[in-house]
């Protein structure tokens, strides 16, 4: 089942909303609306109405993966969405990740430049290649424990799949990111903690997004609260989250 979703702030020209993980923003053009459909159904109704959000007055500015919790950004208006959309292109928006992921990445802290391009032998995957498009990732271990690491991340690209195919590049894959990872919780001796290290999704949050002032908005700093799988996981594995990005 998904879990709910919250709006995080909202005012008269942008509203950012958590999206739970199973939230899809897959977007076709015969169905403009209906990710923001699906994101406005997960939230309560009440967030709804006290926020005057429905799906025709919402634009989607930027997506996250359908197993992908976090930050999400819409516009209430269509010059507020090329504001924000701009700004994302140019790359002025600051994104930092959460990330458990399987094993301990050394060194702590760098950065990754591996170019990405389609698996041309399986169409739902990237993967590092020579002549694949740049993609740009900082990283840092905040936190390690048993068997995984709890790594922030910050992409200077937007690329598919950009911080699953680089960590799992790296050899540390998301837990729960079986399409890049495949099933390591099972080497797990912990039944309760192998259970937790198998949410059915990456664990992969979008934890903080750091606007840039536009026309839009002001400067602004939106944090979305870790789900409560990742939460349940971390405090199991004895991780407390400071992140120092």
């Amino acid at each position: 089942m998904t879990s709910t979703a919250r709006v995080l702030f909202a005012d008269e020209r942008l509203v950012a909303i958590d999206k739970p993980p199973g939230v899809s923003l897959a977007t076709r053009r015969a169905e403009p609306g209906a990710a923001v459909a699906r994101l406005l159904a997960a939230l309560p109704a009440r967030a709804l109405a006290e926020n005057g959000l429905s799906p025709d007055s919402l634009l989607l500015v930027h997506r996250l993966d359908v197993g992908t919790s976090g930050v999400v950004v819409l516009a209430r208006d269509g010059d507020a969405h090329r504001a924000l959309v701009r700004a994302f292109s140019e790359r002025r928006v600051s994104k930092t990740y959460l990330a458990l992921a399987w094993g301990h990445p050394r060194p702590h802290a760098g950065e990754w430049r591996w170019p990405l391009g389609p698996d041309r032998r399986d169409r739902r995957r990237m993967i590092v290649t020579r002549d694949g498009r740049a993609a740009v990732t900082a990283y840092a271990v905040e936190s390690g424990a048993p068997h995984v690491s709890l790594v922030t991340l910050v992409p200077e690209t937007g690329r598919t799949h950009q911080l699953r195919v680089h960590l799992a590049h790296a050899g540390h894959p998301i837990v729960g990111d079986d399409l890049y990872g495949g099933p390591r919780h099972r080497a797990v001796r912990d039944p309760r903690l192998r259970r937790l290290l198998d949410p059915g999704h990456p664990l992969l949050h979008a934890w903080r997004l750091h606007l840039p002032e536009t026309s839009a908005c002001r400067e602004l700093i939106v944090t979305a609260p870790l789900p409560q799988d990742l939460s349940a996981a971390l405090a199991a594995l004895g991780i407390a989250v400071v992140a120092s990005s």
